[in-house]
């Protein structure tokens, strides 16, 4: 039996493909409850991640997609749905959602929270070991290698243990802010990636 994998938000983005022509038509996102249910009706139910609820797809606008087939990539962490479209799928009235073509590097929108923030820091600091620029403080503890770098991760989870032992709350988050990122720099010192810590985390859920 094929395992999908999800996401640290429980999902697992799906492409969607017109299966008569195709022509890739969006990209959403399924969790278990959702992919049972597109399955069982043949039509298309994401996750929306904004309203964090089941989201039937052409609900709104009548444009239903009817899956015609669903296949994981050979991680597990992609799905592909074949699917033949009611009428446009763009919420544009585009018949796709992919109709802006890139002529350059786009500008970047920063995530807002969680895990998110967490990778976007953290393909900073792997751009700052990959280039070491001048006057980088990321550079500078690269530069002085894993024991400096677990000195300040042992410096500032003291600081930010203190805080919280004192109750204060915007110290605490600060604190924890300077250790999340040392710890940041440190997995990328040593090679790791904030996915492995992830993989170990889940295999903590009990």
């Amino acid at each position: 039996m094929a395992t999908m994998q999800l996401d640290d938000k429980g999902l697992t983005p799906a492409i969607c493909q017109d299966a008569n022509t195709g022509e890739v038509l969006m990209l959403g996102y399924f969790s278990p409850g959702s992919l049972k249910r597109t399955l069982e009706s043949g039509e298309v139910w994401f996750y929306s991640r904004s309203r964090s609820e089941l989201w039937h797809k052409g609900e709104i606008s009548g444009n239903y997609m009817r899956v015609k087939s669903a296949s994981l990539d050979c991680d597990g962490d992609t799905l592909l749905v074949k699917v033949v479209p009611d009428g446009p799928i763009c919420h544009t009235g585009n018949p796709t959602c992919f109709f802006t073509p890139l002529d350059d590097v786009p500008e970047i929108a920063a995530a807002e929270g969680g895990p998110g923030v967490l990778e976007e820091l953290f393909s900073v600091i792997v751009d700052r070991k990959q280039e070491m620029p001048e006057g980088s403080y990321t550079t500078e503890l690269l530069q002085r290698g894993p024991d400096r770098i677990a000195q300040k991760v042992i410096e500032e989870a003291g600081e930010t243990a203190i805080a919280g032992v004192k109750g204060e709350k915007n110290d605490t988050v600060r604190e924890m802010a300077d250790m999340l990122y040392h710890s940041l720099v440190l997995l990328a010192a040593v090679g790791a990636k904030p996915e492995d810590v992830w993989s170990e985390l889940r295999g903590r859920r009990r």
